[in-house]
């Protein structure tokens, strides 16, 4: 009998598949960068989440004063109906820090960040406390409940059973927007919202971390906010031919249609000319090395092409899918270093 391959004609296409914007170093680069810009906020449909847009309206909800720093939990309107919870840490005394946005990856939600033990389990998220750690190094940290996770996750008891963010996921794909497009369009509106904190964070120097499905945001919108002034993305930066398109990953990494035109590492050019240092786990199943590795080496391509040589940098670790607070750390004190930031 004829052997049946329900996976087949998805690897022929993706094999044969020609990505139209894929970096090119023989085209104008500026004209290729804009080309880029314009068909990844298509496809993410980022207009979209644009005109749902609201006043901000942030709510002090709490402030609590902490080992060494106080925190406090605010709350502010992204677009119509999109309420954010997020805390702000600041460290104890009267000098202005700058601000590393931490986001969590597939948690139970943003308290992991905080290192809150709210749910049964919790305790098995070690080193994801990466508020508590930005404060420890020196800097204020800001923590955002990212769009379907944690508070923010559906409340359709229907769709208990799938993973995490996928109904949102997919109702945002009917609805012509992306839950990517969304938590980008909800971290740029937190930085708005900071002002309301600029008496004590020094909102001029701004930095933004995570790992894994944080890692990812912290890519997205380290391209799309040029107030975000270097990016470090952990566990989450590899081509998608070879991580989210080769195995099971939640549906909020998706952008339909992307591969038609590019691959992860070419929107690096959105990043450029800004410093980014990807962290990256040489033992990470989810993003396997061989596939970073390659993806880094077209971002470095991108960055001599733009003018900035030398400020991207790989960092490897050896570890699985797993952040490595030692590594992590010490790469944004590096590049808060090279900018001439005190922390």
């Amino acid at each position: 009998m004829k052997e049946i391959n329900g996976d087949l004609s998805y690897k022929t296409l993706l094999k044969n598949q020609e990505k139209k914007l894929a970096f090119n170093d023989t085209v104008d680069y500026n004209t290729w960068k804009n080309q880029v810009k314009d068909k990844f906020y298509e496809l993410i449909g980022i207009d979209s989440v644009i005109a749902n847009a609201c006043p901000l309206n942030p709510v002090i909800e709490e402030e609590i004063e902490c080992d060494g720093y106080k925190r406090i939990r605010f709350v502010f309107e992204s677009e119509v109906g999109s309420f954010v919870p997020c805390y702000l840490l600041v460290p104890n005394g009267d000098k202005k820090r700058p601000v590393v946005i931490t986001l969590q990856g597939h948690t139970t939600g943003a308290h992991v960040s905080l290192g809150i033990n709210k749910f049964e389990g919790d305790e098995n998220y070690k080193d994801l406390d990466f508020a508590v750690q930005a404060v420890k190094n020196g800097f204020s940290a800001l923590v955002i409940e990212q769009r379907a996770m944690g508070e923010r996750a559906t409340k359709v008891h229907d769709a208990c059973h799938l993973r995490m963010c996928a109904f949102q996921a997919f109702t945002a794909f009917e609805l012509g927007r992306t839950v990517l497009a969304e938590r980008m369009w909800d971290v740029s509106k937190a930085i708005d919202a900071l002002d309301t904190f600029k008496d004590v964070v020094d909102t001029d120097k701004i930095c933004i971390t995570g790992e894994s499905g944080g890692g990812t945001m912290s890519f997205y919108a380290g391209l799309y906010d040029d107030r975000i002034k270097f990016a470090v993305p952990g566990y989450a930066f590899c081509s998608y031919e070879t991580s989210i398109m080769a195995m099971y990953h939640c549906a909020c990494n998706i952008i339909p249609g992307a591969l038609r035109y590019f691959e992860m590492e070419d929107l690096a050019c959105l990043m450029a000319p800004k410093p980014v240092a990807f962290v990256t786990g040489d033992r990470d199943s989810l993003f396997p090395l061989k596939g970073v590795e390659k993806s880094f080496a077209t971002v470095e391509k991108i960055y001599k092409k733009a003018g900035a040589e030398g400020k991207c940098r790989l960092i490897h670790t050896d570890q699985p899918h797993h952040w490595d607070k030692i590594y992590g750390w010490k790469t944004i004190k590096e590049e808060a270093e090279k900018l001439g930031w005190e922390v």
